[in-house]
């Protein structure tokens, strides 16, 4: 099953023939068999969101309006904070993980982060958001520990590989736009 993205069809279009093989791979990596269509793109606009790019995030938060009814404003929601939550947590992890110092190691972050545990989806598909963020930022800590939580929740590998093909494809796509 998948959602019509006209938005998002729309703004693919744009892209210069040079990224023909990006607008492609954003076609297909939203359809895959491995994520319900609301994982797909709670994923997409996560990734959005986490690379700033203003009108990829306009064109998918349109067609999540349009097309999940009423799960939409928790996807958007969900997105929204996963995104900001790894901006912030990636930083910090990948900082105390490339120091590799026991004395950072034994301080406490300090940092509030109580919408992973209380998502307005799920704990799953918030993970799965979480994920694609973390594999853009290339924090390693992060990107094995949403990796384990997911598998603990029940997640495939598939599903894991689907939500980091998606961030990487939404990444290139905002890069091309110019």
């Amino acid at each position: 099953m998948s959602v019509a993205t006209p938005a998002l069809d729309t703004w693919r279009d744009t892209l210069p023939d040079e990224l023909k093989d990006i607008r492609l791979n954003l076609s297909a990596v939203l359809t895959g068999e491995n994520l319900q269509p609301a994982q797909s793109l709670g994923v997409a606009l996560a990734a959005a969101r986490f690379v700033r790019s203003k009108n990829l995030t306009d064109a998918l938060e349109s067609d999540i309006r349009a097309g999940l009814g009423e799960v939409a404003a928790a996807v958007i929601s969900d997105a929204q904070a996963a995104a900001g939550l790894m901006a912030m947590n990636t930083v910090y992890y990948r900082f105390r993980h490339m120091l590799g110092k026991e004395s950072y190691e034994a301080r406490s972050p300090r940092l509030r982060m109580s919408r992973m545990a209380q998502p307005a989806t799920s704990k799953l598909d918030f993970e799965l958001m979480s994920l694609g963020c973390a594999a853009l930022a290339g924090c390693e800590l992060c990107i094995k520990n949403h990796e384990a939580s997911l598998l603990h929740l029940g997640a495939s590998e598939d599903a894991c590989h689907d939500a980091v093909r998606i961030a990487a494809v939404i990444n290139a796509a905002a890069g091309g736009c110019g």
